[in-house]
């Protein structure tokens, strides 16, 4: 199994070190790689960073075409939560307001409730954005303060949070079990 971790800005390495890490615990043959052109990989995360610095980039060299035809499953935290939405890459029926927990001074950690995982999980929001809005079948899997912060829609994950940049690895575990099905 391969897993690409978008590598045009953001937090890259940390994508890259979690995701080996996962693959470990779970046993499964694989690697993570950086995607810089190329869509050969397995499943694609879309890490946080600047969503306008990475969206420009993704244009400039013809990915942003080739995500925008993919069937892969997609996990985008942070700024890849906002390019996942309807205005940017349209990889989920949802809508995605940037910086909406406020600025750089205003990112926290918080713990929140995700469907399907038994105890919280802890959340960082670094300029975190907030899904406005989700349709048809996109679905909410966690709000924070009664805003939605993480969706998923088939087999594609938006996250408004940073899971990279915690040890926890249960997200990037859901994530590859949507990539074996």
């Amino acid at each position: 199994m391969r897993v690409g971790v978008l590598s045009i800005q953001g937090d890259v390495s940390e994508h890259l070190s979690i995701v080996e890490k996962t693959l470990k615990e779970m046993s499964i043959k694989g690697n993570a790689v950086p995607v810089k052109n190329s869509l050969d990989v397995d499943a694609l995360i879309i890490p946080g960073g600047e969503s306008t610095t990475i969206s420009k980039i993704m244009k400039k060299t013809g990915l942003s075409d080739k995500i925008k035809k993919t069937s892969l499953p997609v996990m985008g935290t942070c700024a890849g939560c906002v390019l996942m939405d309807r205005k940017h890459l349209g990889l989920m029926d949802m809508d995605v307001e940037r910086n909406a927990f406020g600025r750089q001074k205003e990112s926290f950690e918080a713990d929140i409730k995700i469907k399907g995982l038994r105890e919280s999980y802890h959340g960082v929001f670094i300029r975190a954005p907030v899904i406005t809005n989700a349709h048809g079948e996109c679905k909410i899997l966690a709000k924070f303060e009664n805003r939605i912060v993480m969706a998923q829609e088939d087999n594609r994950l938006a996250l408004s949070f940073h899971p990279e940049l915690t040890d926890d690895t249960r997200i990037h575990r859901y994530f590859l079990s949507l990539i074996k099905k």
